[in-house]
């Protein structure tokens, strides 16, 4: 090929490539507003199985709170916004310019507070004193009866019995069936029976391995038990966790009942931004790990692993030059990185809003209550 001599030749090949690598700058779209979910930063154990070593007064502010650590990684992430939507965003909190909604949690509460400390440093005259730079930002919560954002609560008696049907489900038991020798062992090393262990929705797998997980963090001595073996499949079992609430079985359905609704306000937002109907840039929404792990099994872009501490995942609105506007979406689950490309099936990475629309309509119901036959 001589593309030197052919200087359109030339030109359209740069062209591709550039758009290949800079697609946001080549294409001129301009960012117009993005909605964020994140999980909370580190925690203490949310509760302890019968041969624990540790009990709620073992660690500081009880079970379920957030530390020290998991307040520095949620500042981090802060930063992190702030960098990234800097051309966004102003340099000083505009109440009108982001909207913040966490579960009615202690660490969800916190971790968004911790989030926006890093995103919003106080400047100028929003200084109060200059010994703290630090400024108040609400922070809205739902009551957990209403709350769409904890998926896997009680109020939904579809969900409770298509669950059930799960674990009784042919997929089911042959998904389990390699773990049956190592669950027998950990019947005996952690005091749960065979059955409890195997169901998984019960979270009582995942409850090992998160406990022993966060005593390693902590410098806890741990069991003896828990070898790099045992660990690696408690964590297999935490990942089959997640995908049991969530997939496995009439994953459609489980879908909008549970991610679905996330989706659906989430759809809301970016449709309210692309209208200009207000001036809010960024929606945060604090939440938890099987409230990323929902959302993304309802588009079909989940990885199959549970959502690390302080992972976010992204949606940001772009609009080019002739007004049309198209949704990207990404994943950050690793802060050494940058963010996965996440790209919605049967879409490209940069999705028009309307085809983005019609294709996540199969998972939002229009009437959630009558969905769950309560």
């Amino acid at each position: 090929m001589h593309l030197a001599h052919n200087p359109k030749s030339f030109g359209f090949s740069i062209l591709s490539l550039l758009s290949a690598i800079f697609p946001q700058s080549v294409a001129q779209k301009n960012l117009k507003a993005a909605v964020i979910i994140f999980r909370h930063g580190d925690r203490t154990p949310f509760r302890s199985y019968p041969t624990e070593l540790y009990r709620e007064n073992d660690w500081p502010q009880g079970y379920g709170q957030l530390t020290k650590l998991g307040i520095q990684q949620q500042y981090e992430l802060g930063q992190y916004l702030r960098d990234r939507y800097a051309n966004v965003l102003s340099i000083q909190y505009k109440r009108e310019e982001i909207c913040v909604l966490s579960t009615d949690y202690d660490r969800t509460i916190m971790s968004a507070q911790a989030t926006l400390a890093g995103l919003y440093p106080p400047t100028g005259g929003q200084i109060w004193n200059p010994r703290i730079l630090w400024q108040p930002i609400p922070v809205h919560t739902l009551a957990q009866s209403l709350d769409y954002l904890h998926t896997f609560i009680p109020g939904c008696p579809r969900y409770d019995r298509i669950q059930n049907e799960t674990t009784k489900s042919n997929v089911f038991q042959k998904v389990m069936q390699p773990y049956m020798n190592f669950l027998t062992t950990m019947a005996r090393n952690t005091g749960y029976n065979v059955a409890s262990l195997k169901n998984l929705t019960n979270l009582n797998a995942w409850t090992v391995y998160d406990n022993i997980k966060i005593e390693i963090t902590h410098n806890y001595p741990i069991p003896s038990w828990a070898t790099p073996n045992v660990l690696a499949k408690l964590e297999e079992l935490s990942d089959l966790t997640i995908l049991s609430l969530f997939g496995i079985y009439k994953k459609r359905e489980k879908s909008l009942l549970q991610g679905g609704r996330i989706v659906k306000a989430v759809l809301k937002d970016i449709r309210e931004a692309a209208k200009h109907e207000n001036k809010r840039k960024l929606m945060m929404y604090s939440a938890h790990a099987t409230t990323i792990a929902a959302f993304q099994i309802a588009l079909n872009v989940y990885n199959g692993r549970v959502p690390p501490l302080s992972s976010c995942q992204f949606l940001e609105l772009y609009e080019d030059k002739i007004r049309q506007y198209s949704i990207e979406m990404y994943y950050r689950n690793d802060t050494s990185g940058t963010p996965h490309q996440l790209t919605l099936p049967g879409c490209s990475f940069s999705c028009p809003l309307a085809k983005f629309t019609r294709l996540v309509s199969s998972v939002i119901t229009a009437d959630w209550e009558k969905q769950c036959q309560k």
